[in-house]
């Protein structure tokens, strides 16, 4: 018999989220986040599951997209950090790949290349979030010499919100995107970000450029937080990442997360118990004693399979549908359970780290940590299996 931690990944659900992006933004075209392996679900199958109802897909970088292209996925792909030498753009050109632009080293490789075809690109606007992009007031230009370029045939505007997931957060005093400061007294960061957004917008239209035309500017602001909570963001394109997987972006209930299905479940069963009197230990440090008679039952999987060595006691953890708490340290290879009172428990029983029935976001909030993070470290030794292709 096989060691019995597993992990399976329903498509089916991922489809299913897909279509609750569908519903909340129709007017949108679909950029879908299959970056950092699809967040841990696997990038390959991922995309040949969604490929035929999404506009494009998007990765981090050309490694990412070259396993796509080897796998067959022909769907348009775009390079979230760009390209990191001018030697990819001839492969980014002949595969289909659009980059993001975000500085000027960026820039000049693309005008200076020599590429067989040209390319739609994306330029990204720093807004506040001060991570990738260039400053609002470089948008005219960066915008003009793409256009001019012969290596460019179109170019969407981007930027990231930082604070979209909190629906309240309030920023005072911050200046706008010519440095003026914003006369609204209060606004959310996210209100923020929006409003640089359109003003640098505005200020390329105020350009009057007259070699092109300004009239069909194509945008994108919302990530799946975005497109969760901020209707008004919504634009051209939408760029939903952890909503696909049925992870909610959000650390309190928000009603359209609610409809999310996670898509991942992980699982192992019980392969050992054992009765702890009141004063013994388990684990390593010895960092739970019981406080009364127990018992305690050894789960085959730890943090060499991807549950989180950060982990407190207490913890939840199904055990044949029932909650039971993790005791003791976190293992490469065990965790402990306190199984005290739950009836019919033995060895075989099933044991639920995260899914359809336990969010992974509980799961990381006992962890110190989110569930973007965990989903998307798994390690290689357990092997997803696919339903629903």
């Amino acid at each position: 018999m096989s060691r019995p931690t597993s992990i399976t990944v329903d498509l089916a659900a991922i489809r299913t989220n897909l279509r609750t992006v569908k519903k909340l933004a129709p007017e949108s075209n679909i950029l879908a986040v299959v970056k950092a392996n699809a967040y841990g679900h696997g990038a390959v199958p991922v995309a040949k599951s969604i490929e035929a109802y999404v506009d494009k897909l998007t990765v981090s970088c050309v490694e990412e997209a070259t396993e796509l292209r080897q796998e067959g996925i022909s769907k348009p792909i775009v390079l979230l950090e760009g390209v990191f030498e001018a030697s990819e753009l001839d492969w980014v050109s002949a595969n289909q790949c659009e980059p993001v632009i975000h500085n000027e080293q960026q820039l000049q490789q693309l005008i200076q290349a020599d590429l067989a075809s040209p390319l739609s690109v994306w330029l990204k606007i720093d807004t506040g979030m001060h991570r990738l992009g260039i400053a609002p007031t470089e948008v005219t230009r960066f915008y003009q010499a793409l256009h001019r370029s012969k290596n460019v045939k179109g170019v969407v505007l981007l930027s990231h919100f930082s604070c979209a997931d909190e629906v309240s957060g309030v920023s005072t005093g911050l200046p706008d995107a010519l440095g003026t400061p914003i006369s609204t007294p209060t606004q959310s960061f996210t209100q923020y970000q929006g409003r640089i957004f359109e003003q640098s917008l505005g200020a390329l239209i105020d350009a009057n450029l007259t070699d092109f035309d300004l009239s069909d500017l194509t945008c994108s602001l919302a990530n799946s937080a975005a497109i969760l909570a901020w209707p008004d963001y919504h634009l051209d394109w939408v760029r939903p990442g952890i909503m696909l997987y049925g992870v909610s972006p959000f650390s309190h209930s928000q009603a359209n997360a609610e409809q999310l299905v996670p898509a991942m479940n992980f699982s192992s069963e019980i392969t050992a118990l054992r009765s702890l009197n009141a004063g013994q230990s388990v684990g390593y440090g010895n960092t739970w004693t019981a406080q009364r008679p127990s018992v305690i039952a050894t789960v085959a999987v730890g943090y060499g399979d991807g549950y989180p060595r950060s982990a407190k006691s207490g913890t939840p953890v199904l055990v044949n549908g029932q909650r039971a708490r993790l005791v003791g340290r976190v293992s490469m290879d065990l965790i402990t359970l306190d199984v005290t009172d739950i009836p019919s428990v033995e060895l075989g029983s099933k044991v639920i780290l995260w899914g359809d029935s336990l969010s992974v976001n509980e799961v990381a909030n006992w962890s110190d940590t989110i569930g973007y993070e965990l989903v998307t470290r798994m390690p290689t030794r357990v092997v997803p299996t696919y339903l629903n292709p």
